[in-house]
């Protein structure tokens, strides 16, 4: 008997996937939990429809994505921060004051995509990587100026 799958089954398959199952198997066990649809002429009309606009919906966020880094690397930012000699600074520079930088440019980025080893603790031009998507990593700009 051949079913749709609603969710991921261990052992079985994923989410949006035809197979061929044992009767019983999809009879008592998953059609009464929701697990799974019977794969009927209609039901795969309708998943194939649902796939189609899944992958129009990641195509449009990743033209985004792709968009926004082009945004991200004109746009150099400055932060102006309190330095003692040698250009060390006395706080450091964190994902989150960066992240409420580029917020003030208009541009809303969550912090825990910009990626930093570790925090920003010197004077002079920083390169900061930003994963904006798995496909997509956009490199900020970032120059540290003593106030």
């Amino acid at each position: 008997m051949k079913v749709i799958l609603k969710t991921d089954v261990k052992g079985l398959g994923t989410a949006g996937e035809v197979k061929d199952v044992s009767p019983g198997y999809a009879r008592n066990f998953l059609l009464p939990r929701g697990l799974a649809i019977s794969a009927d002429s209609g039901n795969i009309e309708t998943l194939k429809r649902q796939q189609q606009a899944e992958e129009k919906r990641r195509n449009k966020e990743l033209e985004e994505m792709r968009n926004l880094k082009e945004q991200i690397e004109q746009t150099p930012l400055v932060i102006a921060a309190n330095a003692g000699e040698g250009g060390r600074l006395f706080g450091s520079i964190t994902t989150k004051d960066i992240g409420e930088r580029l917020a003030r440019n208009g541009i809303k980025i969550d912090r825990r995509k910009i990626l930093l080893s570790e925090p920003v603790r010197q004077l002079g031009e920083h390169q900061i990587t930003i994963r904006l998507h798995p496909q997509v990593d956009a490199t900020l700009a970032l120059e540290v100026k003593a106030e």
